[in-house]
């Protein structure tokens, strides 16, 4: 008997010399995690009547570019027309010949620019936001300062988002067990997110500074874990001491643009909450 087993403690997990992958931990995505990439059946994707054709689901990644396609029409960019089709990552439709083809790492979202020829492939959420910015000069401020403070709430958020959804979200919402460590270090982690937000944001109102940009459109599905973000644990994080985030996230939500992005390439929730899939402004109407 170990000292710790002796103590009453559980005895650890040892790993293995050479890992190898095992079936039967379950949970809800155990039948499409594997250890190596690539297509797994061949599947050719739609293709829409719009300039830019999105393969995504309305996780937090997913509504970030959405949001943006969104605030662009209502901005009066017509040439950003998009139609959203869904990729349904619980039934692995991201391991298709065509997602594959336009994104190596199997991850939604993806886009296809269709007005360049040939044809132009962006994926990660982060290189899409930059360039349908860059695309269109909106969102994006061209002041050197501004820009570069942009960036670095973007980037923030890329690098927050694998503690957040890879790591409370999974562990809380979705692994078929509830591990006590896990769970209390991802959100420990998370917590000291929100109090990063929330400290800054008492002295601006917006990430960048005084205007909207694509850094916020990353950042609001993510937080402060309401029922759009973080997987439903905004009580459990006690989001509502962070009065600061709460007045950006709020002002945010109010916006037309944002209530139609975050709907788009959902499945599931209340009435008038999701749209699986957006080919034309008129869609929305179904939602009333």
């Amino acid at each position: 008997m170990t000292e710790n087993a002796s103590k009453n403690q559980p005895e650890g997990y040892v790993p293995p010399k050479v890992w190898s992958p095992k079936t039967t931990h379950g949970g809800q995505f155990a039948s499409v995690n594997s250890e190596v990439s690539g297509s797994r059946f061949e599947q050719a994707l739609p293709v829409g009547k719009h300039p830019f054709q999105l393969y995504s689901q309305g996780t937090p990644n997913g509504q970030k570019v959405t949001i943006l396609f969104e605030e662009l029409l209502a901005a009066g960019y017509s040439g950003a027309e998009y139609d959203a089709w869904l990729i349904d990552i619980f039934k692995g439709d991201q391991f298709g010949s065509g997602f594959v083809g336009i994104n190596p790492n199997s991850k939604i979202p993806a886009l296809v620019d269709r007005t360049t020829d040939p044809v132009t492939r962006v994926f990660e959420s982060g290189s899409i936001m930059v360039y349908l910015a860059e695309r269109f000069g909106a969102f994006l401020p061209t002041d050197p300062r501004k820009r570069t403070e942009t960036f670095n709430w973007l980037m923030w958020q890329i690098g927050a988002a694998p503690f957040v959804g890879g790591g409370l979200g999974h562990f809380y919402a979705y692994a078929p067990i509830k591990i006590e460590y896990a769970i209390d270090r991802y959100a420990m982690e998370t917590k000291r997110q929100l109090h990063v937000l929330d400290t800054h944001l008492a002295s601006h109102e917006f990430l960048a500074g005084d205007e909207y940009t694509i850094a916020d459109m990353a950042v609001w599905p993510w937080h402060p874990g309401s029922l759009y973000g973080v997987y439903g644990t905004h009580e459990f994080l006690a989001v509502e001491e962070y009065t600061n985030l709460l007045r950006w996230y709020k002002a945010i939500a109010a916006r037309p643009a944002v209530a139609r992005g975050r709907v788009v390439n959902r499945t599931s929730g209340a009435p008038g909450e999701f749209l699986r899939e957006r080919h034309d402004p008129a869609d929305f109407k179904s939602l009333l």
